[in-house]
């Protein structure tokens, strides 16, 4: 109702009870509703209205709060026009901001109408808004020159037209200019005829002849009338001059001449070429011609006076005006004419760019703008017509915005697609428009967009897992490794920090072996680590960034220990004791390669520094035995004879690979001998003989230095074995018997980790005498084993204490330990 009230106002601003206006002002409701519906707004308003006068309650009619009007900034927009119309955002209405003259914006155009848009933004809306111009009575009719003089022969007959001078009135429609009155009308009567324009040509028709003898000068007055009210009009003389007798006019051979014309020709163009003739001779024959327009057509076109050439004076402008009428005059000497007129159509050439107007953007956007999102619109003119005046838009590629019309010569930006600005952080939308014309004219303008960023990127590890190598017994606080995250968000939103997460390692915290630099993501060592203890362990390291939420990213980092030769090998076998020798036995018939025992030792560390290798260090005989290099076996190089000596000592070491080397050494005994008895006063006192010092560079040097006391020398080597061979048989016969195990070869041999079984065999067989005391020995595999100690002097007591089941046949004693 308000929007109604609104044109109400506007059309009854006079109390008329005129019933063309009522039918004017009911077909203009009936145009406003239909444009209503459709989304128009429309109002209409007297010209020359003061200024601050109502025009419109816009926020009402929009349905807009008065608050909206203020939060979204509510603007009125006009394009390149002057704006007449203002908003009003604390009432919510338009108001006239200036003094609107309908003749000087419309001219001679009917309806002439104010179009404007109403923009707001957050969220961006526009509202077109028409606001018609009415005229009001006020310009009075004129004639453009002061009087009209016309030579007429006294021979005119009745009905002899002469063309009048058209009156302007810058009012239309009713108010604009209606009739003609001319006085007196003794002689002459007006005609008037209707143009194509809708203006009205005036024609003086002579009614009765002149007649100079009685009057050779008439005096007349034209005047214009309009129709307003109240009613204005203007007047014109008409001096007429009676001439002799002429009694042929000339005549045109067209009553209407046809011309086009391009808008923008030069001066001086060529337009058309009219043509009068005349029956008459001499003077009375001569023909001259003229324009009679009163408008702008008589400054922009000339005719030649005497060959009728219609010529280009002034410039056109199709945009402006797309025909003109010419009305042109040929008159001869004796004062008679003829009138014919030239329609001159104007031709559109496409001479106007399309001007880019930039309504309203956004220069900063964020990366999680929502696809569809409008961030521009653009208004294009283009004052041409047809083809020329076809407008099409478009923006640069490879970038995710679109452009698509939104209305007429209106244009929306959005986004077309997701924006990243790890991806590009700021965007150069060159819009282009171009017209349809040939050739085609366009415009370009630049927009410039900066993109802020989101925190939508979680810290990326550069691997998906790592591994770092520490040697063992380091110093703690040593740097083991550096782990690195990358955000591809910007600023705070990329600020990354290393945390260690929580877990244990055999039961302890992770954080009691190692810590992690938030800043810098290296990882220390907090402990020394030992590598027989721990050989790997893994933990997880967490990026975190700054943004809020923050995002964050977890890698799992693996830390091996590498071994150092740190410990040298261990001996497994044969045992070292304290107080007991052992001792391996090799019969005299053995063969050559015969397995006499097998080192086994292990080393603790790996790799290569748990290659162990064996080597013979010392022996009694080394033809006699050699050592395997890789397996520890002691085998015989050569075979073996009774010359052998019956005990042999080998001293084996072994190493590792590691660098530096680490070794150990053990002591191998071995007796050679075919049977008990017979090693045994050799092995008696093998206990006393640990000093023992198997140099032999030391003893040959010792030789050589006497050799000159040879004899008496191996004279005391004979006596002594007499006496020791005596002793040893009064020690068999009345001390204890030695203890002889013997050890199953069956250890297993796994790479030199292996282990011996401890269980052990003994037979023992005693006779009343012993000397003849046979022994069994428990064999496998060949090898046997002989332990001797001093100090078990009570052993042969307790066998002798067993007597009887000693002396019982196939009843061996078998101790196990």
């Amino acid at each position: 109702m308000s929007l109604f009230t609104g044109i109400l106002r506007g059309s009854f601003h006079r109390n008329t009870t005129d019933r063309t206006m009522r039918r004017q002002v009911l077909l203009f409701i009936s145009i406003l509703y239909f444009s209503t519906v459709i989304g128009q707004f429309s109002y209409s308003i007297p010209e020359e209205m003061p200024k601050g006068s109502f025009v419109g309650d816009i926020a009402q009619d929009l349905g807009l709060d008065v608050k909206r009007l203020k939060s979204g900034k509510a603007r009125i927009y006009t394009g390149d026009g002057a704006e007449y119309i203002e908003l009003n955002k604390e009432r919510g209405v338009l108001l006239v901001k200036d003094r609107i003259d309908r003749e000087l914006i419309c001219a001679q155009t009917s309806p002439c109408a104010l179009h404007f848009q109403v923009i707001l933004e957050n969220p961006m809306e526009f509202y077109s808004v028409t606001v018609e111009v009415t005229d009001i009575n006020d310009n009075d009719p004129i004639f453009k020159r002061g009087e009209m003089k016309f030579r007429i022969s006294e021979s005119a007959v009745a009905g002899t037209v002469f063309v009048l001078e058209q009156a302007m009135d810058l009012d239309v429609g009713v108010n604009g200019l209606q009739s003609y009155l001319l006085n007196p009308t003794d002689n002459f009567m007006l005609r008037l005829q209707n143009q194509a324009d809708g203006s009205k040509m005036v024609e003086m028709v002579l009614q009765k002849p002149l007649d100079r003898e009685k009057q050779d000068h008439l005096s007349l007055v034209l005047t214009a009338v309009d129709g307003g009210e109240p009613q204005l009009s203007g007047t014109v003389q008409i001096n007429i001059n009676v001439l002799d007798s002429n009694d042929n006019a000339p005549v045109f051979t067209q009553k209407i001449y046809k011309s086009t014309l391009r808008e923008n020709s030069l001066a001086g163009t060529a337009v058309i070429v009219v043509s009068a003739s005349d029956l008459d001779e001499g003077s009375n024959g001569k023909i001259s011609y003229a324009i009679l327009n009163s408008d702008d057509a008589s400054e922009i076109f000339d005719i030649n006076r005497e060959t009728g050439e219609v010529k280009l004076v002034g410039s056109t402008d199709f945009e402006k005006k797309r025909q003109y009428q010419i009305h042109v005059q040929a008159s001869d000497e004796g004062g008679l004419t003829d009138s014919s007129k030239v329609m001159v159509e104007i031709l559109d050439t496409n001479d106007n760019i399309p001007a880019i107007n930039v309504m309203s953007k956004s220069s900063v956007l964020t990366e999680d703008i929502q696809p569809g999102t409008v961030v521009t619109i653009v208004n294009i003119q283009d004052p041409d017509s047809g083809e020329n005046g076809k407008v099409q838009c478009y923006i640069n590629k490879n970038i995710p915005f679109s452009i698509s019309s939104t209305s007429n010569n209106f244009f929306s930006i959005m986004t077309d697609s997701e924006l990243d600005r790890e991806t590009a952080s700021e965007y150069n939308i060159t819009v282009t428009c171009s017209d349809e014309g040939v050739p085609s004219l366009s415009s370009s303008v630049t927009l410039t967009l900066q993109i802020s960023d989101v925190n939508d990127n979680a810290p990326v590890f550069e691997r998906s897992s790592y591994e770092a190598y520490i040697v063992e017994n380091n110093t703690p606080g040593l740097s083991i490794f550096t782990v690195k995250a990358r955000d591809a968000d910007w600023n705070q939103n990329a600020r990354v920090s290393y945390i260690l997460e929580d877990s244990s390692v055999n039961g302890v915290p992770v954080s009691s072996y190692v810590s992690v630099s938030a800043d810098s993501g290296v990882i220390h060592a907090v402990r020394s680590f030992d590598y027989e203890q721990i050989k790997d362990f893994q933990f997880r390291v967490k990026a975190q960034d700054g943004g809020s939420p923050p995002l964050s990213s977890n890698v799992t980092v693996k830390i091996l220990i590498q071994d150092q030769n740190d410990n040298p090998p261990q001996v497994l076998y044969p045992v070292q004791t304290g107080g007991s020798l052992v001792a391996e036995m090799v019969p005299r018939s053995a063969d050559v390669g015969y397995l006499v025992t097998k080192v086994v030792a292990v080393d603790v560390d790996s790799g290569q520094n748990a290659w162990l290798s064996y080597k013979l260090q010392k022996a009694t005989d080394r033809a006699l035995f050699e050592v395997g290099l890789q397996n520890g076996e002691i085998r015989t190089i050569r075979q073996v004879t009774d010359k052998d000596a019956v005990k042999q000592r080998l001293t084996v070491i072994v190493e590792d690979n590691g660098q530096p080397s680490r070794s150990a050494t053990v002591i191998v005994n071995v007796a050679v001998a075919d049977s008990f008895p017979e090693v045994l006063s050799e092995f008696t006192d093998f206990t006393h003989d640990k000093e023992y010092n198997d140099n032999l560079t030391f003893y040959l040097v010792l030789a050589l230095a006497v050799v000159s006391f040879l004899f008496i020398t191996c004279l005391v080597v004979i006596i002594s074995v007499k006496i020791y061979r005596w002793r040893q048989s009064r020690i068999l016969y009345h001390s204890s018997l030695p203890v002889i195990p013997y050890y199953p070869p069956r250890y297993s041999d796994t790479l030199g980790t292996g282990t011996l079984q401890h269980v052990y065999n003994y037979e023992v067989c005693r006779t009343t005498d012993s000397r003849k005391s046979d022994c069994k020995f428990g064999r496998a595999g060949s090898q046997n084993v002989l332990i001797m100690d001093p100090s078990s002097t009570g052993t042969m007591q307790r066998i002798q204490s067993e007597k009887s089941i000693l002396d019982e046949p196939d009843s061996p004693l078998e101790v196990r330990i």
